[in-house]
């Protein structure tokens, strides 16, 4: 099932009245979008069926996610010039995530927490009257694109690791999180352990739950579907007994079906980061200029104004703040 279909009831309950007055606008609006304001990508893969987890992709040799990218400059190089000239920047992002990039269904515009991000990346390069080309795609087309140039930079929940750094540059991180276990009420599952064993997972395909399920030796199916939104349809429908995927996503499930809880601890830390191709080097230190400005003056940053906007109704008040950048030169 495609996302941002069928997700009215679970179980044969209904949802919340702006649950789904929220998904049922997005849906249509999705459907009904011009393709000068936002571009959809390719159709989404079909859900494959249910498979033992695998063992884990091999590591890089050494890496530190923590120090990605190469440190902030706004030096013009060809990267940026190329973006300039064309006059607009095209991002690659998720429509599908609330309240870190979805469309508005009052506004029709993108919005959320990397929607912002990218409107200020956007804003920097090109001046306060920027134009973006919005690019929606599912996870596991965010490299592939960004290798083949059809977008300049991935703003969208994308965690930084060592395999990726291998294919793409990221900036500085500006965002971290873990991955965590969404279920049903009642469910009998407490957590990323023997009580998933033999259950149906759900992931999305090229995403890092991937990895973290495979290398794990919980017993669970994995089930992988092209985002985590159909993830959700699945859940409600009973067809996969869990989800995987970072609890700052999680959140955003939650806030639309308040019948789902998240349960167990984060099982690690994920960084993110906006990646970009690797031989951008000049965008990649003007992005890490960006987020510089982004992050700067703590509880009254533009990264503070964003999440107090978008997240903090849901994952409550922020007490560490923004993340402090570290460089690799």
């Amino acid at each position: 099932m495609t996302a941002g279909s069928g997700v009215a009831r679970r179980g044969g309950r209904p949802l919340g009245g702006r649950s789904v007055l929220w998904l049922l606008l997005t849906a249509m609006l999705l459907a009904a979008a011009p393709a000068a304001a936002v571009t959809a990508g390719p159709p989404a893969a079909p859900r494959t069926a249910a498979r033992p987890a695998a063992e884990p992709a091999a590591r890089a040799p050494s890496c530190d996610p923590r120090r990605a990218g190469p440190r902030p400059s706004r030096v013009d190089g060809p990267a940026v010039r190329r973006i300039r000239e064309r006059g607009h920047l095209v991002a690659g992002v998720d429509l599908n995530s609330y309240l870190w990039g979805s469309r508005d269904p009052w506004t029709r515009e993108p919005a959320g927490f990397d929607i912002d991000l990218v409107r200020a990346i956007a804003r920097d390069i090109l001046g306060p009257k920027a134009t973006v080309r919005f690019v929606g795609m599912p996870p596991s087309q965010r490299i592939a694109r960004l290798q083949a140039r059809q977008v300049d930079v991935v703003v969208r929940t994308m965690s930084i690791t060592c395999e990726r750094l291998a294919d793409v540059a990221f900036s500085s991180v500006y965002f971290e999180t873990g991955h965590q276990l969404l279920v049903a009420e009642g469910s009998g599952i407490k957590g990323f352990d023997a009580t998933v064993r033999g259950r149906r997972v759900c992931l999305s395909k090229g995403s890092s739950a991937a990895d973290l399920l495979r290398g794990s030796t919980t017993g669970a199916v994995a089930v992988e579907t092209a985002s985590h939104l159909d993830c959700l349809v699945e859940l409600q429908q009973g067809n996969v007994d869990a989800v995987l995927t970072h609890a700052t996503l999680a959140a955003g499930l939650v806030a639309q079906d308040p019948n789902l809880r998240l349960v167990g601890p984060r099982l690690d830390t994920s960084l993110y980061g906006v990646a970009m191709n690797k031989d951008d080097t000049d965008l990649v230190r003007r992005v890490n200029a960006v987020l510089e400005d982004y992050r700067e003056g703590g509880a009254r940053s533009p990264w503070m104004a964003s999440y107090d906007k978008w997240l903090a109704p849901t994952l409550g008040a922020h007490p560490q703040g923004p993340p402090v950048a570290a460089y690799a030169d």
